[in-house]
């Protein structure tokens, strides 16, 4: 095959096991990928072509073998990296460089992964500035944020795997916008040490693939869990609860045309689909997490402003300004409405295996200043319920739009199986 690098992660690792293919193989077809498609979409930040060889090699002569043993994967520039820079998407960092890792970088690593480089974030993994990448499909869309250059690389057949991290919508919007499917994991799934602050009521590591089995690999690397492969479970036995969210009057017409298509397609396949409202508990949802979001990012980064006010960007040093108003006992209160809502859902979906919702408002908005709207993701991140998007229909300017599937917290890989057994639907019908 000459276009390896349109390998997904299983079946590169499985070639890779099976003796069929080299992983120095593997990264050359890659970064020549790279070589041909990074001027347009412009998705890496940090690009060390001898070292992700040298480490490739390593693997080729090493008898051990990991979940990604081989296969190459791209950290998001909010991550700390022993080996490249770290630069957390802001000129304060410039040139820094860690004395470790981060955990889910190490715990890659450690599986076989062979780290290719750092891909573009916005600054400290916020909605703005936007970077510089582009969405893949259309250079005049954005790719979505803040893991930009994660999705883009990996809808775009650079490397086959990527680590974005999620406050609000940085992993499920740009996913979704460029057409791959992300995962963003139950809260604390996956450890966040080494990971730039950004507020730690909700940071998660999420990740990128282009096919569900490769999230299911790319878990075990990165939570030590042994590799389990996903169960084929009919997707008669699944109960879905199409759930508009509080914001479906946000969403464009053509989106709400494909979920109500999807919720049809999938009940015509066999699935129990029924309605379901979140209802008053959920009218403060959004500004409570807001206030949370304001409260906690304002203080993080409390010597960046106080150090090098000069080197943040203009929005940056507006809203931490204005955030540091939110007071302690407001923000206390906040928690409060969180941690009720959480458990609202729980007893909503004691019935319902997932949940299925708009991944984001449409298609990726022409233009770079912006990286979309987060309405649709906001439900999962601050209830700690895992989700899932998949790259199932295109809009009207022919660029794709996602579904979004939620699961039960903590029961991330029932969530696979069940996301694995609803692309399956959708992969017939196309």
């Amino acid at each position: 095959m000459a276009d390896l690098f349109r390998l997904s992660a299983s079946e590169a690792a499985a070639r890779i096991r099976e003796g069929k293919l080299t992983s120095e193989a593997l990264v050359h077809s890659c970064l020549e990928r790279i070589d041909s498609r990074e001027s347009q979409v412009k998705a890496w930040v940090h690009l060390d072509r001898d070292f992700a060889v040298a480490q490739a090699r390593e693997c080729d002569r090493s008898a051990s073998r990991g979940p990604i043993h081989g296969v190459p994967f791209a950290a998001k520039d909010i991550m700390d990296t022993a080996d490249l820079p770290a630069e957390y998407g802001s000129p304060i960092y410039k040139g820094n460089r860690p004395a470790a890792d981060a955990a889910c970088v190490a715990l890659s690593r450690a599986a076989g992964g062979v780290l290719l480089g750092k891909t573009v974030t916005t600054e400290f993994a916020s909605r703005f500035p936007w970077g510089k990448t582009t969405n893949p499909h259309n250079p005049q869309h954005t790719p979505g944020g803040s893991s930009s250059g994660s999705a883009a690389a990996v809808a775009d057949f650079m490397v086959p795997l990527a680590f974005g991290t999620q406050t609000v919508g940085s992993v499920i919007r740009p996913a979704a916008f460029c057409g791959c499917i992300g995962y963003k994991p139950s809260y604390g799934e996956v450890s966040t040490q080494g990971v730039k602050q950004n507020t730690a009521s909700f940071d998660t590591v999420g990740l990128f693939a282009r096919a569900v089995e490769d999230l299911a690999l790319f878990r075990a690397a990165v939570t030590g869990f042994a590799a389990k492969p996903l169960a084929a479970i009919p997707v008669s036995e699944l109960k879905i609860g199409f759930c508009r969210t509080m914001f479906w009057d946000r969403a464009e017409d053509y989106t709400k045309s494909l979920l109500e298509e999807a919720a049809g397609a999938l009940a015509k396949a066999g699935a129990k689909v029924s309605d379901l409202d979140l209802g008053k508990p959920f009218e403060q949802f959004e500004a409570m997490g807001r206030r949370i979001n304001d409260y906690e990012f304002s203080r993080a980064l409390t010597w960046e402003r106080s150090h090098h006010r000069n080197l943040l960007s203009e929005f940056q040093r507006d809203k931490l300004a204005a955030w540091l108003n939110v007071t302690y006992e407001q923000y206390r209160e906040a928690e409060a409405v969180l941690e009720q809502c959480r458990g609202h859902l729980a007893d909503a979906m004691k019935d319902i295996d997932l949940l299925l919702t708009p991944s984001a408002l449409g298609e990726a908005p022409v233009g770079l200043s912006s990286t979309g709207d987060t309405s649709f993701n906001i439900l999962s991140t601050w209830t700690y319920t895992p989700c899932v998007t998949l790259p199932v229909f295109t809009g009207p300017s022919g660029l794709p739009v996602g579904i979004q599937l939620i699961g039960h917290r903590n029961q991330d890989h029932r969530l696979l199986e069940g996301a694995q057994a609803v692309y399956r639907v959708f992969s017939k019908s196309t």
